[in-house]
């Protein structure tokens, strides 16, 4: 697997088959995972993982994998999606083993700095679930401004 960057503890990499069964288990992790990052409320199958990585590699999707420094071990992915002019959306979504270690946050502000600095953003723009206090929290202390909501979604920005 290719650097692509770094920060401090992680390692950012383009999408790997080698890396499926920990997307496997991450997105499979519907309690404390897949509940965040949409509608879906069953298990993918090796085959859909696959197809999924796939299309993301032949689109050259600005999608990267996080692998931790000290341990290899694998953290999550980071996304900047739907990319327009000089903005994109920003998603993230870290395995359940990773969480509470400071990954997020360490993750969304080097993300911040490629997107303004490499990928030449101007805004990125990201949706969380109402009922993710703990990722609002971190969007927030990292710079990001509420800018809509509704009933399920708060809509946050960050402008260069």
């Amino acid at each position: 697997m290719e650097k692509v960057f770094e920060s401090e503890r992680i390692i950012y990499v383009r999408p790997s088959f080698d890396l499926v069964p920990d997307y496997l288990e991450m997105v499979n992790d519907i309690e404390n995972v897949a509940k965040y990052i949409g509608e879906r409320r069953t298990a993918c199958t090796e085959a859909e993982e696959i197809d999924y990585i796939k299309d993301k590699m032949d689109k050259d999707a600005t999608m990267f994998s996080m692998i931790e420094k000290s341990t290899g071990k694998f953290i999550g992915n980071i996304e900047f999606f739907g990319r327009k002019d000089d903005e994109a959306e920003w998603g993230i979504v870290i395995t359940a083993s990773m969480h509470e270690k400071g990954f997020g946050t360490e993750a969304l502000k080097r993300s911040v700095e490629y997107g303004f600095e490499e990928l030449k953003l101007n805004r990125i723009y990201l949706g969380v679930y109402v009922d993710n206090p703990r990722a609002i929290h971190v969007y927030e202390k990292c710079g990001f401004k509420e800018y809509d909501r509704n009933d399920v979604d708060v809509f946050m920005e960050i402008r260069k």
